[in-house]
């Protein structure tokens, strides 16, 4: 193996003045409250918890702990505004307000990212990244707003007219995760406020000031009230909430973004109302080298998927299948290019990977890592918490075997889990070889490789030379245990509409 550098941690105790007394951001105009009916609230309990961001451990801000009740006062005030909103605006109004949405927070892109960071913990430039991705659903259904079409059929008889009109699904329920705390409200918000829904958000509790901060650039943007509606509640309240927001029959729609095991649970608990269900849930990417493929562009693709977002991401590669012939030299180049990560504070300049987002974060990937160790992987390099932090250095594990907790779970850090193969039959069965499938990558410069291996990989997403695959013009899902529905592209609109039909006699 190759001499690599050391990695140079930046491990800076600075941090910008975090304290209840003197966070301040004009996107919280009234501090840290929920968002209901267009106005700031305290929780009827006035009870709060507190955020504190994950590199520092210090408290950012408390804010306000929402209950059931809370919920129940969101839903009344979506269910009054969809009303209008559904049936009394145009597609070319509503596109209208998404368009000046996007602006805004085009334009106050550095002052968002920076509450992200806080809040999350990743680097400052991932965190602008993230509102320019936010911002582009925005942009993209903005128009879509105005292209939601139906049909006219033949009827079979005389003298009757069929048509197919698709109307807004009504309210809806967005639950989602802390690792992209903008972008995944942005990529439900905007396809559903563009079909005509109106939304009540339940944001992480590790991150819910981005959820505020976009219901302020909604009111800016000139959203009526009520159509987006945010409740902040901690870990101990979120149960509660979401079963309340599964079995309303007010709430029409749920959008689940999270963990495979959480997902079940609100499909389960959603049956009992038969309400549209659409869950984007876990993955477990492969990521396939074939011996013909380009291995600087697999390498950079690498990076690109691996690493964003400290791994913390569902479409992260997880699995690494390396033909036997190009191991030797796409781990050394990974190596060297992982050689000049800095690990730190995600608001210092200089740091390119950011800290898990907890201590539970660390722990699991400590524990994956050291369970491949003893059954006989090799640490290439990496292989530790950063000590006194919440980062995980980078990590290159080899010689991994099926038999590695780590071949199997999702891994949710920045560690590269690699196995050789030897044929391409054995590394589409080595892909497959899981319930989940949301995200794959594979390389070649074969032209019938491409078309044949990606005709067999069971997943909802794949790259092909490509680690970087998302945007708001592509359908985003998995298939078996990783969601149902897709978001993103003209098919996100899909899971907020539904056909009605009508027969008029002539």
């Amino acid at each position: 193996m190759p001499n690599l550098k050391p990695l140079i941690f930046a491990q800076k105790q600075k941090l910008f003045a975090l304290s209840q007394r003197s966070f301040q951001t004009d996107l919280l105009p009234e501090g840290a409250k929920a968002y209901i009916n267009g106005k700031w609230m305290n929780s009827i309990g006035a009870t709060t918890f507190e955020v504190k961001n994950p590199y520092s451990k210090e408290v950012i801000t408390e804010i306000a702990n929402c209950d059931q009740s809370d919920a129940q006062i969101a839903v009344q005030a979506a269910r009054e505004a969809f009303q209008k909103w559904g049936f009394e605006t145009t597609g070319k109004e509503r596109g209208a307000i998404l368009n000046r949405w996007y602006q805004i927070l085009t334009q106050k892109e550095a002052e968002l990212g920076k509450i992200l960071t806080l809040e999350q913990g990743k680097t400052l430039a991932e965190a602008k990244g993230e509102i320019q991705y936010s911002a582009s659903y925005f942009d993209y259904y903005a128009g879509e707003a105005r292209r939601i079409r139906g049909e006219v059929i033949p009827a079979p008889v005389l003298n009757r007219q069929h048509f197919h009109t698709r109307e807004p699904i009504g309210v809806v329920a967005v639950i989602t995760p802390w690792n992209f705390p903008a972008a995944m409200i942005a990529r439900k918000a905007a396809a559903a406020l563009a079909a005509g829904c109106t939304l009540v958000v339940k944001p992480a509790a590790e991150t819910p000031l981005s959820a505020l901060a976009l219901a302020q650039t909604a009111e800016e943007a000139g959203l009526p009230k009520g159509c987006f509606n945010v409740i902040p509640a901690d870990h101990d309240r979120i149960g509660d909430i979401s079963k309340y927001l599964c079995e309303s029959h007010d709430v029409n729609c749920i959008s689940f973004t999270g963990s495979t095991g959480v997902g079940r649970l609100l499909l389960s608990q959603s049956a009992s109302t038969v309400k549209r269900v659409c869950l984007e849930l876990g993955g477990n990417a492969p990521f396939i080298v074939f011996e013909s493929a380009d291995i600087d562009i697999a390498v950079q693709s690498a990076i690109a998927s691996k690493f964003r977002c400290s791994g913390q991401t569902c479409v992260s590669a997880n699995r690494f299948y390396i033909h036997s012939k190009v191991h030797d030299s796409f781990v050394q180049k990974l190596g060297e290019a992982m050689s000049k990560f800095v690990c730190g504070n995600g608001i210092e300049k200089e740091t390119t990977q950011g800290p898990l987002i907890h201590e539970k974060a660390v722990e699991k990937v400590q524990k994956l890592v050291d369970d491949a160790v003893s059954k006989g992987a090799k640490i290439v390099q990496g292989g530790k918490i950063i000590k006194g932090t919440t980062c995980y250095e980078p990590t290159i594990l080899t010689n991994v075997s099926e038999s590695m907790e780590i071949a199997n779970e999702e891994i949710f850090g920045p560690v590269v889990a690699i196995q050789t193969f030897e044929t391409e039959e054995e590394a589409i069965q080595k892909a497959n070889s899981t319930r989940l499938g949301l995200a794959a990558y594979f390389f070649t410069n074969c032209m019938k490789q491409t078309f044949r291996v990606s005709r067999r990989i069971e997943s909802g997403m794949i790259g092909i030379n490509e680690g970087a695959i998302s945007s708001a013009e592509a359908a985003f899902g998995g298939v078996k245990e990783s969601g149902l529905g897709r978001e993103g592209g003209s098919q996100g609109i899909d899971e907020f509409t539904q056909w009605k039909y009508i027969c008029l006699r002539t």
